[in-house]
């Protein structure tokens, strides 16, 4: 199993995800994306400091060389502040099945930048596997539609043009700031590596809410109840566990086939989202997913 522990934490990260999604999809309807951001990292930062002190004797990761610290937090910059706010921006707009398909145009993301940054190879058979992700996420997001000035039909968007386009930018998001998790983690330890990130998160939101004047309605939000226990199932199984298996996964394994593993959510939601959203997928969206999902596999060749 040792020799597959990337492998597993990534398997395991992809369970922890899908139930992120759905939970947070729920809390965002109701409080908003940057409210829910803010408060997820802060719980976050609470449960992986009770966990670092009791797994490491350390309440906080002071033990991290600059090195660490500084990868780490523009890890956390690029990957929550930026990725996952799009992200649940988007789970509004399209909501979180649909979203999730498109975030599985992270791992060609993260093969990209692991080439430019890291001098992992990618392949021609990588650049097959992100035609093919893109053509099963093209079956999804567009339909054709008749047109009657050229009795033909033109392919349209079969879902808000803003929020594809924010829950791509989140999928660039995360492919990169996973990358430079990897960079900044070296041999350290994922849960401590898993709070300097959740701290960059939190800086950076908290400069955002500054910025924008918005502390004063935040009060009002944790009153919500039903938004919060969400919030809180979310929290624990988004950054505290997601987050950190996510980077036990790339630190005994490839970035890109960490992140091919993590992106079966798409086919791991529709039966949840079935049974708790009511939502029935498509045929084309079901074809979709799967064909986006093997063409993620296709790295693994």
């Amino acid at each position: 199993m040792n020799n597959h522990l990337g492998e597993f934490a990534a398997l395991l990260t992809t369970i922890f995800w899908t139930i992120t999604a759905l939970s947070f999809e729920t809390a965002s309807r109701r409080i908003g994306s940057l409210n829910l951001n803010l408060l997820r990292l802060s719980v976050a930062t609470i449960l992986l400091a009770v966990f670092s002190y009791f797994h490491r004797g350390l309440l906080l990761p002071v033990d991290a060389s600059f090195h660490n610290w500084f990868w780490l937090i523009l890890s956390g910059l690029v990957g929550f502040v930026i990725g996952d706010f799009l992200l649940f921006q988007s789970f509004i707009m399209i909501g979180a099945r649909i979203a999730m398909l498109l975030m599985t145009l992270a791992p060609p993301a993260a093969a990209l930048a692991s080439w430019l940054i890291l001098g992992e190879s990618m392949s021609l058979m990588s650049l097959g596997g992100m035609l093919l992700t893109i053509a099963g996420i093209a079956l999804v997001i567009f339909v054709r539609t008749p047109d009657s000035s050229k009795k033909s039909k033109k392919a349209k968007l079969a879902h808000p043009l803003k929020g594809v386009i924010l829950a791509l930018g989140a999928a660039v998001g995360q492919g990169v700031g996973l990358v430079l998790s990897k960079l900044g983690m070296g041999d350290y330890d994922p849960f401590a590596a898993s709070q300097i990130r959740v701290f960059a998160g939190v800086a950076g939101f908290a400069l955002v809410f500054t910025f924008l004047g918005k502390w004063n309605g935040l009060p009002g939000v944790v009153k919500d109840s039903k938004a919060m226990k969400w919030l809180i199932v979310g929290s624990f199984f988004g950054p505290f566990l997601g987050v950190s298996f996510s980077l036990m996964a790339v630190q005994h394994t490839k970035a890109g086939i960490a992140q091919t593993i993590m992106s079966l959510v798409p086919v791991l939601i529709i039966p949840p989202s079935l049974l708790i959203n009511k939502e029935k997928p498509k045929v084309r969206e079901i074809i979709g997913a799967l064909i986006a999902v093997a063409g993620v596999t296709v790295f693994f060749l």
